[in-house]
């Protein structure tokens, strides 16, 4: 259903709402850290829906469905978009307030809340399909650091997207955190053992699959 017929409106920024919700508070974290106010949160993403067609994407009752969004609306992540009549009551439609979020610099879940959100909407790649996981261990002054930082922040596709016909839903995750990494002293002058001679200053490991 085009979601322009539904709410008169195009997924994206509410009029006078934020471009990217900051996300701070233990109520917000709290909404956002059950699967199915997740779930509830990714379908939203794509465009606002009514009630009705948030519990049939899901396979949920829609009972079950009204509770976990009017904890979403209680944490000030989704609102009321639009409202019309129907048969026997009033049909709601829901988007949510912001394009996106962003992670308070003083958040207490910090990245890892983002970390556990991706572990838990991961599946294993089908046969041909294609997927990309990779670790890397790198060694930056602060200047490297945030300079990797801003061309990182220039790589995903706008929130929001409406998925086009064939698509798939895939995951972007991109953090660059402080590791603990143990750190070995530099190579003696004298040349010392000559272990690990011709070792990158970058360690990684990764999984790939494509068709």
């Amino acid at each position: 259903m085009n979601d322009e017929k539904t709410t008169g409106e195009r997924p994206g920024t509410p009029p006078g709402g934020p471009e990217l919700l900051e996300l701070r508070t233990p109520e917000q974290f709290k909404a956002l850290g059950h699967p199915v106010r997740h779930r509830i949160v990714n379908l939203l993403r794509q465009r606002p829906a009514t009630l009705g067609e948030l519990a049939t994407a899901l396979h949920a009752a829609k009972g079950t469905v009204a509770y976990h969004v009017r904890v979403l609306r209680d944490a000030g992540i989704v609102r009321l978009a639009g409202t019309r009549h129907v048969r026997g009551g009033t049909e709601q439609t829901l988007a949510l307030v912001s394009r996106g979020f962003r992670l308070h610099k003083d958040a207490e879940p910090g990245p890892g809340f983002l970390v556990r959100a991706a572990l838990a909407e991961m599946l294993p790649a089908r046969p041909g399909q294609p997927e990309h996981t990779q670790l890397n261990h790198l060694w930056l002054t602060r200047q490297e650091a945030d300079a990797l930082i801003a061309r990182l922040r220039d790589l995903p596709p706008p929130p929001g997207r409406t998925p086009p016909p064939g698509g798939e839903p895939y995951g972007l995750l991109l953090s660059l955190y402080p590791a603990d990494i143990p750190t070995l002293p530099p190579v003696p002058s004298d040349g010392g053992s000559g272990e690990g001679d011709g070792d990158s200053a970058e360690d990684s490991a990764e999984t790939n699959s494509a068709s």
